[in-house]
């Protein structure tokens, strides 16, 4: 059964549907494939931030790694598909071979990481590596290139350009080498922009400059973005519609302000629970008992939430709960719905 509940009627510009990804694991001396997603489906609209957020474990990064091609020889797509509709057409990006991904990623897909230090190299130039980009998948001009850098850093507003693409990663701090990272990934203006926690490791300071860059990536250019997080407040901060991931399951998924208003699965009311904010200054904040199971543990039969929440009834623990419309653009995998 299709697990999509978006209820968006354009051609979306990304569509997942019903894609599973297993990881191999040594286990008593044998390699075996244990399931780390499954079945989950949903679209990307053009012009959309879409959230995608869940504890540690849930599924959100194997799912963007799978979607630009990036999954390690230890982690296989065992079912589904992914279609990108990017200049080249409708493509299953699962049917596309790595030398034709080799032509995507990078120009109509792009990928920005937890780890702007890790992303760029330290043997090179800042400005050096956003055109290495340029001229791997189009200008082969030097000095049409490093003009190209100089505008998009002009554009997104880093300071000094001039001194800037002479500048090695680690003369820089983390939030403007992710900057660095942001600009290396929108300079061949892709479809499509994959940020996973890209903020996480910044302070507030920093991290609220970033998404504010990413807005204006978003409005300016018409970029995509699928914004992956473990933190709903950067989600309710930056995206238009929000996907709830629990153990390689999509839990629920809504407009941001519908499912923050009247959160429908109980995972996602004790994520929002465990905000900190004004109102709950001097007050414990939620907390969700137990943790997710391990691959080798595996996932529990029925909703994979039931054995830590406190509502679950004997329904909860049979099967998969079935998709329960909320409203026409929020819907859920609960068989309590949004009743308190």
């Amino acid at each position: 059964m299709n697990d999509s509940i978006n209820g968006s009627k354009t051609e979306a510009l990304l569509s997942v549907k019903e894609l599973s990804i297993g990881i191999r694991r040594d286990i008593e001396g044998k390699k075996t494939l244990l399931s780390s997603v499954e079945n989950i489906s949903f679209n990307l609209n053009p012009g959309e931030i879409l959230g995608m957020v869940g504890e540690s474990g849930s599924g959100k990064s194997l799912s963007a790694l799978s979607i630009a091609g990036l999954l390690d020889e230890n982690k296989e797509v065992t079912n589904g598909s992914i279609i990108f509709r990017g200049l080249g057409g409708a493509r299953d990006l699962l049917a596309v071979t790595e030398k034709e991904f080799q032509t995507i990623r990078g120009k109509e897909i792009s990928m920005i990481f937890q780890e702007p230090f890790q992303a760029l190299n330290p043997l090179m130039r800042v400005g050096n590596q956003i055109a290495e980009t340029l001229e791997l998948h189009s200008e082969k001009d030097k000095l049409k290139n490093k003009k190209s850098v100089m505008e998009l850093m002009e554009k997104l507003k880093l300071p000094g350009p001039k001194e800037l693409i002479k500048a090695y990663p680690h003369q820089l701090s983390g939030g403007m080498c992710q900057r660095i990272v942001i600009a290396l990934a929108i300079i061949c203006r892709p479809s499509l922009l994959i940020a996973d926690e890209p903020t996480t490791a910044l302070d507030q300071e920093t991290q609220d400059q970033i998404i504010s860059l990413l807005k204006e990536i978003n409005c300016e250019l018409g970029v995509s973005i699928l914004f992956i997080s473990h933190d709903l407040a950067v989600i309710k901060k930056l995206c238009s519609r929000v996907l709830v991931m629990y153990s390689g399951r999509i839990l629920e998924e809504g407009n941001t302000g519908e499912v923050f208003l009247n959160p429908a699965h109980e995972y996602t009311r004790k994520l929002l629970g465990s905000i900190p904010g004004k109102s709950k200054r001097g007050a414990d904040l939620a907390a969700i008992p137990g943790r997710i199971p391990s691959l080798e543990e595996g996932r529990p039969n029925g909703c994979p939430f039931h054995p830590r929440c406190e509502k679950a009834v004997s329904l909860c623990k049979e099967k998969f709960p079935l998709i329960k419309t909320i409203s026409e653009t929020h819907k859920t995998r609960c068989v309590l719905g949004s009743t308190e």
